[in-house]
């Protein structure tokens, strides 16, 4: 069997992940907090696929329990998707250091902790691939949400670093950037039908870029122009805009 180990799993794009790869032939660790809260939908995974679905409970910001996570999957996964997010309301979160905190450990920190010891063991069985969701938000810091956008900023470039490191092992290694994607967690935001995706459209653009050994996916596909454009705004004009 060839386990992938989504972290995060009761998002809505990591719940999509986990069907496309179920389809796909693998089978699955499905890791997050509460992790029985995902067993109706584990068991529909199950049928719909065939496959092993096993649920493993995971606080991705509790760091000192990561090795002992790790050490307790029997078989180790092939491959690890990282989908674990929060992205605190920006106007609370730069009065309440508590919530930057968490948007911090929660998007980054906990990340690097869990994913350094996968890439050792990675590493030294020279084979598997790491997929981190991060987000076209730390392209560029905005007023609107610069302390979830630099904490996925610091998350992209870990990637990077890791993508250079894992391959002359063989260890492939894809950022993931999203633009809009109509999830739970932007449900209370009016976004643009052109830009905004679905998770089930994420998560096979995800599967895809994986498989083909992609480095970079922008999802939607448009969203590298976008965010190219906002780069090349000038920073004395940038400083002035609201987008």
């Amino acid at each position: 069997m060839s386990y992938v180990l989504i972290v995060g799993a009761k998002s809505d794009i990591a719940k999509e992940v986990a069907r496309v790869y179920t389809k796909n032939g693998y089978d699955l660790y499905l890791a997050a907090r509460n992790a029985d809260e995902l067993e109706e939908f584990a068991e529909d995974v199950r049928v719909r696929g065939g496959k092993s679905v096993e649920l493993k409970e995971l606080d991705v910001t509790a760091f000192d329990t990561h090795e002992s996570f790790y050490d307790s999957l029997d078989e180790k996964p092939l491959g690890v998707v990282v989908v674990s997010g929060y992205m605190p309301e920006q106007h609370e979160a730069q009065k309440d250091f508590s919530k930057s905190l968490n948007a911090i450990n929660t998007n980054y920190t906990g990340a690097v902790s869990l994913l350094n010891i996968i890439a050792n063991d990675m590493e030294d069985k020279r084979r598997g691939f790491i997929v981190g969701v991060s987000s076209v938000a730390g392209d560029r810091g905005r007023k609107a949400n610069y302390i979830y956008g630099s904490a996925k900023a610091a998350f992209s470039a870990y990637l990077s670093g890791l993508r250079n490191r894992l391959h002359e092992s063989g260890v492939s290694v894809l950022t993931v950037k999203p633009g809009f994607v109509a999830t739970k967690m932007t449900e209370n935001l009016d976004l643009p039908e052109k830009l905004t995706a679905q998770p089930s459209d994420v998560a096979l653009d995800i599967f895809n870029a994986q498989q083909k050994g992609k480095n970079v996916l922008y999802t939607k596909w448009i969203w590298r122009y976008v965010m190219l454009i906002i780069g090349a705004i000038p920073e004395f004009m940038f400083k002035k805009m609201s987008i």
